[in-house]
């Protein structure tokens, strides 16, 4: 079976090429690494890659990861500037055993002895965006839901199943500053054995659950894509509320080696949406209503 799912309808052009890759004989990891890259190279997703949106300083700082599922190899950088490809970078560390998650200048030595390419990932649309945002900036109030958010891929071949993300991060955040993106257990996780799953939203809080190892958990229980995912999302945001926790926007997509697949959000209907192809189904855009999954005619 090949089948790729992705967060947000900005992956859906990514979906398509990769799809037609896999179909003819591409693995998992380079249908992936060219979804996520139609997604970086595309100034107009404001929050992935080039063009994305900067930190206070002005500066794009990008965090990437990839998981192998069958092997279960890891790679990831995190606040790297200048890196055309990201995702590129995070696979390629993905190939080492140690050392294969790198942070700043490190992540930007790495990708300069292998040949990555560098560009100034700041556009001027994005120089713009930051200067009005300047001053009024509230700290309280900062949303990754600003525009789009990372790009999560998830791809399958056969019994193989990884998944990759990609992301310039919050809006105006701190220098310095990561998210779950990066980060293995809350913005990714692959087991060929279960399944996958992806975190977009508000990193901090999703971090907090690790949340997207919980939904591979339940997976591995038996549940089905979709309904691991509304049980993490609604487990997690009980659990917080008794803490007194608000909870800020989170959406997570899965699929399991079962063939399932599916999502789920605490945004309104409508708001999220993913992309999901497969043997049996071209590439679609989907959303989620009234807590289920809903094609998008």
């Amino acid at each position: 079976m090949n089948a790729i799912l992705a967060a947000w309808k900005m992956s859906l052009r990514g979906v398509e090429k990769a799809f037609g890759l896999l179909r003819t004989g591409a693995d998992e990891k380079d249908a992936i690494k060219t979804a996520v890259n139609m997604v970086e190279d595309n100034p107009e997703f404001s929050s992935v890659g080039y063009g994305g949106l900067p930190n206070r300083e002005g500066e794009v700082e990008l965090d990437a990861a990839f998981m192998d599922g069958t092997s279960g190899r890891y790679g990831a950088l995190l606040g790297a500037k200048g890196i055309s490809n990201p995702i590129d970078a995070a696979i390629e560390l993905g190939n080492r055993h140690l050392n294969c998650v790198l942070s700043g200048a490190g992540a930007e030595k790495f990708a300069r002895l292998n040949g990555f390419q560098f560009k100034n990932m700041l556009t001027q649309k994005a120089k713009r965006s930051w200067m009005e945002e300047l001053s009024r900036i509230d700290l309280d109030d900062l949303s990754s839901y600003k525009g789009h958010d990372t790009v999560c891929v998830i791809a399958r071949k056969e019994k193989d199943i990884s998944a990759g993300v990609s992301t310039s991060g919050l809006f105006m955040k701190e220098p310095g500053r990561i998210g779950d993106s990066p980060i293995i257990g809350a913005g990714l996780y692959a087991d060929s054995f279960t399944g996958a799953a992806s975190a977009t939203g508000v990193g901090e809080d999703i971090i907090r659950g690790c949340l997207s190892y919980e939904a591979v958990r339940r997976m591995e229980q038996g549940k089905p894509a979709g309904i691991a995912c509304r049980e993490t999302l609604n487990a997690f945001t009980k659990k917080m509320e008794a803490k007194n926790f608000s909870v800020k926007s989170i959406s997570l997509i899965a699929m399991g080696i079962d063939g399932s697949f599916g999502a789920a959000t605490n945004l309104k209907d409508g708001d999220f949406t993913f992309v999901y192809a497969d043997d049996n189904h071209p590439p679609a855009v989907w959303t989620i209503a009234d807590g289920t999954e809903k094609l998008l005619k």
